[in-house]
């Protein structure tokens, strides 16, 4: 999605569920479209018995790819400049997540506005398993 630049404030934040009951058909669909087939993702028994994980769990970059979402609804494609991720803890089938994204900076740089935005992104029960970070093209004045 392309979408014109957009007017924020610094301290302004949008949040949303990117995904609701993350289901291991989505886990694997991401398995063969990234060409990731490690067992921890695909392979039940092999991640509960020899990995000792409760169940097959979901690609870090799923995850970062899910809350990229975030970033496009509110910018557009063309208007992320640069996107980076830490992933903090590991996601389930089952999980819910939500992104919470916050404008901590808008500058002037060349002849373009620009926004850093930090992204966070949150289970169920409210533990962050994904913190980010962006640089955004916007139409607002520099603060």
């Amino acid at each position: 999605m392309s979408a014109a630049p957009v007017a924020v404030t610094v301290g302004e934040e949008r949040t949303e569920v990117v995904v609701e009951n993350l289901r291991r058909t989505q886990i694997v669909m991401y398995a063969g479209a990234g060409g990731d087939f490690n067992p921890l993702h695909t392979d039940e028994p092999f991640a509960t018995q020899v990995a000792g994980h409760p169940t097959v769990m979901s690609h870090g970059m799923l995850v970062m790819g899910l809350a990229g979402q975030v970033l496009v609804d509110w910018f557009g494609t063309a208007n992320v400049r640069r996107y980076r991720a830490r992933f903090q803890a590991p996601t389930w089938p089952g999980d819910t997540l939500t992104v919470t994204a916050r404008i901590d900076e808008v500058r002037a740089e060349g002849d373009e506005q620009l926004a850093e935005v930090t992204l966070t992104t949150t289970n169920q029960d409210g533990r962050a398993v994904l913190g980010g970070s962006a640089t955004v093209v916007t139409a607002g004045e520099a603060t």
